[in-house]
């Protein structure tokens, strides 16, 4: 059963929605609230699998709440499903990672495959632990683990493993990687990165080309590489619309 958020400043779009959902057997708890910041109160006193945001809301709008719970520890997000009236801001709901945008008034069979989408994700394994690889810094041998790996960059035959404690070099060309990683969510978006998708933040589609936010480092993505990984986000997670 997925507990679910509605925010909307329309209680008859709350009670619309509402129905809609109880209509469905995967959801159980229903919330409502009329602003974000009821919103992020709401989630704090009641977890849940997914928020229903409409994106023009009084105070924090839906986009606002999605910045703040893609902040959340990712075992904690809860899926983000736009609601809205608002054709225009499909880009920023991909960027954001959303499950789906919805425009309204919602179809009941939109939304059952929403409800689908939501319920993959939440059924989801967990990354892995990962395999343990020895790397050399500053003289001193460590272990680190495979699953702790947000990026890697080639540098000539050596390959820099980029994580939170900091990057290590190791002997193996980026290539190698790519075919011994392929398995573990990793995906090689240029030929200079290869990226681990469970730490995917955001991709941006500007005008100097498109990109992706991995642990706040911009990464570029290129242009034979962007389709793959478009695919991999859309069976995975998003469904980009417009």
């Amino acid at each position: 059963m997925l507990d679910v958020i509605i925010a909307d400043d329309e209680a008859p779009a709350i009670a619309e929605l509402r129905y809609l959902l109880g209509q469905d057997a995967r959801i159980g708890e229903v919330h409502a609230a009329a602003d974000g910041a009821e919103v992020l109160r709401l989630i704090e006193a009641h977890p849940v699998d997914a928020l229903f945001l409409d994106i023009h809301m009084p105070g924090l709008d839906g986009l606002d709440i999605a910045r703040v719970v893609g902040r959340f520890a990712r075992d904690a997000q809860p899926a983000v499903v736009f609601v809205t009236a608002d054709e225009d801001q499909a880009l920023q709901a991909f960027e954001l990672a959303a499950v789906d945008y919805l425009l309204k008034p919602v179809r009941a069979a939109r939304l059952a495959e929403t409800i689908r989408r939501i319920a993959e994700q939440v059924q989801a394994p967990q990354p892995e632990t990962g395999e343990l690889i020895t790397v050399d810094q500053g003289g001193v041998t460590k272990l680190i683990r495979r699953s702790d790996v947000r990026y890697v960059q080639a540098q000539g035959d050596y390959a820099r493993l980029h994580t939170t404690e900091g990057s290590f070099l190791i002997r193996v060309p980026l290539n190698e990687l790519e075919e011994q990683w392929a398995a573990h969510g990793f995906l090689r978006i240029h030929r200079s990165y290869l990226i681990a998708l469970h730490h995917l933040a955001q991709v941006r589609l500007g005008k100097g080309g498109p990109s992706v936010d991995i642990n706040g480092a911009q990464l570029p993505v290129s242009r034979r590489h962007l389709p793959i990984l478009r695919e991999r986000m859309s069976a995975n997670r998003v469904r980009a619309r417009g």
